[in-house]
């Protein structure tokens, strides 16, 4: 392995550590907006693996954060699993699409939460076969708008600090 790869390596690792470990603090320590909402904290680390790495390594950041976070809370392929998966999972499409379209960091975050949200509560629609919680994504949209501007303005100072980081 040369450098180059190494030094990739090693931040991408590090940027996992760092999701995985806010994922757990937030769950464990702030509780969730109005009962049911969260900031969503390691989005932020998700958008620096992003501008920092490349997509590739984003997904293997995001998918980290589920699958680890999950296992160790002691979560791993319950329900909550699962909804999260599924958040994750839209909101990288997202990601990657912003990031193709060059959007700006605000916006690409924003939709990201935006999509986050529908992709959790389709899960939970499929989930436990209800419906009726297609009523609840009007809320938890114009929630995903405030917590989306707090993860992008974040990121875009830490995306400034660590700017001299940058591998390649």
């Amino acid at each position: 392995m040369n450098i180059k790869k190494n030094k990739q390596f090693t931040y991408l690792a590090l940027l996992s550590a760092m999701a995985i470990t806010l994922n757990l603090l937030e769950t464990a320590m702030i509780p969730p907006l109005m009962g049911v909402f969260r900031v969503g904290l390691a989005n932020i680390i998700a958008l620096l693996a992003l501008k920092i790495l490349g997509m590739k390594e984003m997904i293997i950041v995001n998918l980290m954060r589920v699958l680890i976070g999950n296992l160790i809370s002691g979560r791993f392929l319950g329900s909550s699993f699962w909804i999260s998966l599924a958040g994750v999972c839209l909101s990288t499409l997202v990601l990657i699409l912003m990031e193709k379209m060059q959007s700006s960091l605000l916006f690409t975050s924003i939709a990201s939460s935006v999509a986050h949200s529908i992709g959790q509560v389709l899960v939970v629609m499929f989930f436990y076969q209800q419906p009726w919680m297609l009523s609840f994504l009007p809320y938890f949209l114009l929630v995903s708008i405030p917590t989306g501007l707090l993860t992008g303005y974040v990121s875009s100072i830490a995306i400034r600090r660590v700017k001299p980081l940058r591998i390649g």
